[in-house]
């Protein structure tokens, strides 16, 4: 295996020694810059296998992602416990009236909204071993204090900073991911902690069910509920702590080799491992591409619909049942459905490797599930379609774990994808604070012009998505020109996208392309994989679709 230990200097007069790998003046490497990766093993070949690369995978698995999975849960435990709430006897209880009850369930992502700026930065200049157990603290603390709220001014508050806290969350979680794994992994892992919607979804319609039943003189059923997932979540803070690692140089469960196998692996993603300098020209880039903004309408619009089933779901199926016992088991099967969706969308996905597709194929049952919703009468006969149209809207959960493996997959350098994330919480939270206040009291339980609403969003939210598609086809092609202008073949491999693993001097059939009879090795990528630069600066770059 090559040195771990890789001379800078020697990369960096190698590179220049090369005319065919000339390239833009601001593109061109720079070590005081580059990420953690690059002080580990520079631009040398590490020696790495197929069977090298999925042991390193298992042991990301192990640690990782076993993190991700569990804390994500959490926090959407605790974000949608507020619906069972209201079942519960919250609004009753603390005097709600009006729409106070939908400004309770906008504060969270109101301060989301606010607070990504700052989110964005601590993302790129603290430790994750730092920052993500010291936002999981900070919600579950919130979460239990709104058991001891009696008026809608002490929700609102205890919401408010539940919602502060959560706002680097999906941002962090996401970074992290294509941090330690290949962009053809990334799909299925994403998957894996963002189906914890699913799961939370089950876990509190259990929670509920069984806490319900707990008669206190001292506590009201909802305080209940509150408080034990408020402190659930703040006693796994010290564990995070425990077991999470920053970035792959720093990882202890990797011996040496492994730490530089680890780095290898990731190098044809072209989204570097990691930096801890905020580069303000990757967020001026980020801000003049029109991707960046077609990426913020589809997250806004789909979280619209999201926000309809984590906050009024269980108020809908109120509107089908009267026994609150029963409207929380009918939630159960909604979210073992959200799994197996979210799980699928990913899978096939990451087979197919058609994101924009599967994405606009899984929103048409989201657009028939909220036609029945808002087209059946609701007397008896038409409890059981209500009840399959409300189990429709499950699908829109395999929407965001694919957009956040989209924008990922499809974003080179640190600050730029840290902004990127931040902007798509900023889009997802917007759709948050939109989705409750289409919904007022006085349309309960039907609820009909909300569903209107949300019907027409998400049949902008299809076009959107293939809009988006036709973009990135376009910069592909604009890569290939930069390449040739470079001195380079337009066409490369992508390896970061094969299912198993090549190393940059195996062959296989992937890397060939037939012209005229005749077969031709592609260009292969790797040169500028780890000096931290953006998808633009980068010409080896290839967008995914």
């Amino acid at each position: 295996m090559a040195a771990a230990g890789n001379k800078l200097d020697v990369a960096h007069d190698e590179h220049q020694d090369h005319p065919a790998k000339t390239r833009d003046a601001a593109a061109l490497p720079q070590r005081e810059h580059a990420d953690c990766a690059f002080a580990l093993i520079g631009n040398e070949q590490v020696q790495l296998t197929e069977e090298d690369s999925r042991r390193i995978c298992r042991k990301t698995d192990r640690v990782i992602l076993t993190i991700l999975v569990w804390v994500y849960f959490l926090q959407i435990l605790d974000k949608s416990v507020l619906g069972y709430g209201a079942t519960y006897g919250l609004k009753t209880d603390t005097n709600l009236t009006g729409n106070q009850y939908s400004l309770i369930g906008s504060i969270a992502p109101i301060a989301q909204l606010a607070w990504q700026p700052f989110s964005s930065f601590l993302i790129v200049k603290v430790p994750h071993r730092i920052l993500m157990p010291t936002l999981c603290l900070g919600w579950g603390v919130a979460q239990a204090a709104m058991a001891a709220c009696h008026s809608f001014s002490s929700l609102m508050a205890a919401r408010f900073f539940l919602g502060l806290f959560e706002a680097g969350c999906l941002p962090l979680f996401s970074i992290i991911t294509s941090q330690w794994y290949r962009r053809a992994e990334q799909p299925l892992r994403v998957a894996a902690w963002y189906g914890t919607n699913g799961v939370a979804t089950i876990v509190a319609a259990g929670l509920s069910y069984g806490l319900g039943h707990i008669k206190s003189d001292l506590l009201k059923e909802w305080q209940i509920i509150f408080l034990f997932v408020g402190l659930l979540t703040i006693i796994s803070a010290p564990f995070v702590y425990w077991k999470l690692d920053n970035d792959i140089p720093s990882a202890r469960f990797l011996t040496e080799e492994e730490k530089a196998q680890a780095v290898e692996r990731l190098r044809a993603n072209q989204t570097g491992t990691g930096n801890r300098e905020f580069k303000w020209r990757h967020l001026a880039e980020a801000a003049l591409e029109p991707k960046t903004y077609l990426w913020i309408g589809m997250t806004m619009l789909l979280n619209v619909g999201a926000s309809v089933t984590n906050t009024f779901g269980p108020l809908i199926l109120t509107g089908l049942v009267s026994d609150k016992y029963q409207t929380s088991l009918l939630n159960m099967p909604f979210g073992a459905l959200q799994v197996i969706v979210i799980l699928s969308a990913s899978w096939l996905a990451q087979k197919a490797k058609l994101k924009g597709a599967i994405l606009a194929v899984f929103m048409l049952p989201v657009v028939a599930g909220l036609a029945v919703l808002h087209s059946v009468n609701r007397d008896h006969s038409g409890q059981a379609p209500l009840l399959v149209g409300y189990y429709l809207l499950a699908f829109l959960f395999g929407g965001n774990p694919l957009i956040v493996t989209w924008i990922v997959g499809n974003t080179g350098g640190t600050t730029k994808k840290s902004a990127i994330m931040s902007v798509y919480n900023a889009a997802s939270s917007a759709g948050n604070i939109i989705g409750p206040l289409l919904f007022n009291d006085k349309d309960a339980p039907s609820y009909k012009p909300g569903l209107r609403a949300c019907l027409a969003i998400f049949v902008t939210l299809v076009a959107i998505v293939l809009i988006q598609w036709a973009n990135l086809m376009v910069l592909n092609k604009l890569q290939e020109n930069r390449r040739v202008k470079n001195g380079k073949k337009a066409r490369v491999v992508d390896r970061s996208m094969q299912n198993h693993y090549h190393g940059l001097e195996e062959s296989s059939d992937d890397d060939e392309i037939h012209v005229v009879g005749e077969v031709m090795p592609e260009t292969r990528l790797g040169e500028n994989a780890f000096p931290d630069m953006t998808d633009r600066e980068n010409d080896e770059f290839i967008y995914i679709y």
